[in-house]
């Protein structure tokens, strides 16, 4: 999705792989963590070589990889967007719970933006959030563990597709179209990444946020029906659609 992203807003992406997963639209069936040191070789081949505009971090299942991103990256002139993944959509716990502390202690204070769901703004803030004002008072509670500014989306709210942006002086809200679809495989991931996408072509994080907000709401509309369980977002959609090309 990240990579997806990336090439559809017009930024040069390259990975840096922390885990290989088995996982397909009905699910994550296994975790394979990368070694730490490859993780490291990885980070510092890219910027011995090219100049890096934004960092996404997405899922870091454990605390010695954690360490060595955050170690990386400390001192690097560069924009950070931290999706904290701890639960896939299918239910599968992807960051161990020992590194839980350590993702928020290391990770967050190098963040430019940190951007979780409801169910990881619970576990980080060890609150349930059930209205708009739970997901302001949580926005607030994860900036004072250190991230320039915090996005809560609220997909997971039952009623409205409504994100709440904070950037330590005040709450904005970001509304979208809620979309009835059961094809949402990747929207997290992609939201995060189209924030580091905008954040790398220049644009300011508040400007970044919005309009990977109206990006995503975008590709969930055009998302594609495959597999038997949670299908893609499209995020190729407006390329397809100049094209005049469609995914069937």
């Amino acid at each position: 999705a990240d990579l997806k992203t990336f090439s559809a807003l017009g930024v040069y992406g390259m990975s840096v792989i922390t885990a290989i997963t088995a996982q397909n639209t009905r699910g994550v069936f296994d975790v394979r963590e990368m070694d730490a040191a490859i993780v490291k070789n990885q980070i510092d081949c890219l910027f011995d070589d090219i100049e890096i505009n934004a960092v996404k971090i997405g899922m870091v299942s454990n605390a010695e990889i954690i360490r060595v991103i955050a170690d990386c990256l400390r001192d690097k002139p560069v924009q950070v967007v931290v999706d904290p993944v701890m639960v896939s959509k299918s239910g599968y716990h992807l960051l161990r719970p020992e590194a839980k502390d350590e993702l928020i202690k290391t990770l967050f204070p190098i963040a430019t933006v940190v951007t979780p769901n409801i169910p990881e703004a619970e576990l980080i803030t060890s609150t349930r959030i059930e209205t708009l004002a739970d997901m302001e008072l949580a926005a607030r509670s994860i900036y004072k563990q250190g991230p320039q500014q915090v996005v809560v989306k609220g997909g997971h709210l039952s009623d409205a597709a409504i994100d709440v942006y904070y950037d330590g002086s005040r709450i904005k809200h970001l509304s979208g179209t809620r979309v009835d679809t059961k094809n949402t495989h990747g929207t997290g991931c992609t939201f995060s990444a189209a924030i580091a996408a905008h954040l790398a072509r220049g644009y300011p994080v508040a400007e970044a946020v919005a309009h990977s907000k109206v990006y995503i709401n975008d590709a969930i509309l055009n998302a594609i029906d495959l597999g038997q369980g949670f299908g893609p977002t499209g995020h190729f959609y407006s390329l397809y659609r100049r094209a005049g090309m469609f995914i069937d």
